[in-house]
């Protein structure tokens, strides 16, 4: 078996993008592009609620109609945790063709972080 050196296992993780360090209050100022569609109440509006969302398993709001596109990208027991949630918030019609969620994405990684940390502590925000 062959091992890695240090420099090799440093190129490696170079090669992973990492999660900027979010910001809660600044990611209460992102949501609001969310909120037209989705609350932090566990309430579902257009959208399914985003409370808890940070570690839930994909597309398992019971009470909320999920798409055929959403239902099948779920499958195998996908959860919602930051790396999964920072793709998808890039580009959910990529990630998940079919989706019925029309929001284009965010562009900017630091809006990402600063959602993501407003998800998973809406009272820090």
């Amino acid at each position: 078996m062959r091992r890695i050196g240090t420099a090799g296992l440093i190129c490696l993780g170079l090669a992973v993008p990492a999660l900027a360090e979010g910001d809660a209050v600044a990611g209460k100022a992102v949501f609001r592009k969310c909120a037209a569609c989705h609350t932090l109440e566990r309430v579902n509006k257009v959208g399914p609620t985003l409370a808890g969302v940070v570690g839930r398993p994909v597309a398992s709001v019971g009470d909320y109609g999920y798409s055929a596109a959403m239902t099948a990208f779920a499958d195998g027991g996908k959860v919602w945790n930051e790396g999964l949630l920072a793709e998808y918030l890039m580009s959910p019609k990529a990630m998940v063709p079919g989706t019925r969620m029309t929001f284009v994405g965010l562009r900017r990684p630091q809006d990402i972080a600063d959602l993501i940390a407003y998800l998973k502590n809406p009272g820090g925000g």
